[in-house]
């Protein structure tokens, strides 16, 4: 299973908020430069992200993005479910129907299979995902803001 780009940087853009210092909360802008991800496709993220509670965008002076008490705790199995939302690892139905899709079993074990993947991920939070080592160098990245434009 591969996740998507959108739930990659998700997950990145979650991870750099649990470590943000309080006080001077980071922009999307600058949490887009230290993940290296498109603005734009930040912006996007930060939106879903604000939408499903987890995180809180304020804008203006003082403004800034801030993770929330639910996004904290959040379940990464959880996060990633709803990010990737339904579907089968396989296309079974597709403009060209499988002519094993009556009588297959691989797609019943690929989805048994996929369960297992978010089932691994269900007792982690992005507060666990942000121990050591990982917390200090998300620290060290966001150290550097990007230059104004």
């Amino acid at each position: 299973m591969r996740l998507t780009k959108f739930t990659d940087v998700a997950l990145r853009v979650l991870m750099r908020l649990a470590v943000a210092e309080s006080g001077d909360p980071p922009t999307t802008r600058e949490v887009a430069a230290t993940m290296q991800v498109p603005y734009t496709h930040a912006a996007k993220v930060v939106a879903r992200l604000q939408h499903l509670g987890l995180i809180e965008a304020r804008r203006g002076r003082g403004g800034g993005l801030s993770l929330t008490g639910t996004g904290r705790t959040a379940s990464i199995g959880g996060i990633v479910r709803e990010l990737e939302g339904p579907g089968d690892v396989v296309e079974c139905e597709g403009a060209t129907p499988c002519p094993l899709r009556s009588a297959c079993r691989l797609r019943g074990a690929l989805r048994q299979a996929e369960e297992a993947f978010y089932a691994s991920l269900d007792p982690i939070t992005i507060e666990e995902l942000v121990a050591s080592p990982t917390g200090p160098v998300l620290i060290s990245l966001s150290s550097v803001r990007p230059a104004p434009g």
